[in-house]
């Protein structure tokens, strides 16, 4: 990894060497070997003069202001982890990602923009994964188009690794396994979910942590990322999530499902290390394993 500065809108960085040309392509093959800056991204930069050499510095614009197509809402957020590049934040229950429909307030996005425009930082509101309203955890976005290529190409090739605890109902027959069931829409409830034979691939790997007389304390992993996912497969499975109404979860000790994104790992974009981001649990549900277990 070469080391580069952020200078204002810019990255500065030395060039590979006395004859490296920006657009010749074995430079540009040059330039990717060392950053992965995308090259449709690069020539396009090159293209409106986001491209500059000057002495031995080569300097990309990839820190342009931008403007939040999202109105800010005042909100304190538990940041996990941010650079320039990346931004992880653990979302709190009952707050959408993004607004579903226009007006909508209280989204995370706002909370975001908000927090975008205290600290003086010109960013577009880039989530890469979404949680349900009620799911709490961590929550990766991206602060330049740069870093959302290269994320959106990670989640893709499903080399962003979401780890989830869930507290589901009864007791497991097996302490791990992988649910590989095909995920659809229901066409009786909007909104709702199910498992059906022409549904989307959907595949869940779980390991019951602890198992306790009226429910488990359960770590899962996502191998595909389809809506609702976790909650469906347990909910196929027999073991619906504690608080989870909608798919068949008792609400007697808690209102909302309980699950939580508890780990986020990924290689960060541009820089390729390892970060890893555990995101705190929330207070109901370090309260609701705490009653079960005295039960």
């Amino acid at each position: 990894m070469i080391d580069w500065v952020r200078q204002g809108e810019w990255l500065e960085l030395p060039i590979p060497h006395d004859k490296w040309k920006p657009l010749q392509p074995r430079a540009i093959e040059e330039l990717e070997g060392i950053l992965r800056v995308p090259r449709k991204l690069f020539l396009r930069l090159a293209s409106q003069g986001g491209v500059r050499v000057l002495d031995n510095k080569l300097l990309l614009h990839v820190f342009p202001k931008e403007k939040a197509a999202i109105a800010p809402e005042v909100y304190q957020l538990d940041i996990g982890y941010e650079d320039d590049f990346c931004l992880v934040v653990n979302k709190q229950a009952g707050m959408s990602i993004h607004p579903a429909e226009v007006g909508q307030k209280g989204t995370l996005a706002a909370a975001v923009a908000y927090y975008y425009a205290s600290t003086g930082q010109a960013c577009s509101i880039r989530h890469i994964h979404r949680l349900d309203q009620d799911t709490t955890g961590a929550v990766l976005y991206a602060k330049n188009e740069w870093a959302h290529i290269l994320l959106d190409e990670a989640m893709r090739e499903k080399r962003i690794d979401r780890r989830y605890v869930a507290i589901a109902e009864g007791v497991f027959r097996s302490k791990q396994g992988t649910i590989e069931a095909p995920i659809g829409k229901d066409r009786h409830h909007a909104g709702k979910r199910r498992v059906t034979p022409g549904g989307d691939a959907a595949v869940t790997h779980y390991q019951v942590l602890k198992q306790m007389k009226r429910a488990a304390l359960v770590e899962l992993e996502l191998e595909t990322g389809r809506t609702h996912q976790i909650r469906v497969h347990l909910h196929y499975l027999g073991h619906p999530l504690i608080g989870d109404s909608l798919y068949g979860g008792s609400t007697n000790f808690l209102r909302r499902q309980a699950l939580h994104g508890e780990r986020l790992l990924f290689d960060h974009p541009v820089t390729r290390k390892q970060i890893v981001v555990q995101a705190a649990w929330p207070q109901d549900m370090l309260a609701l394993l705490e009653k079960l277990n005295t039960l």
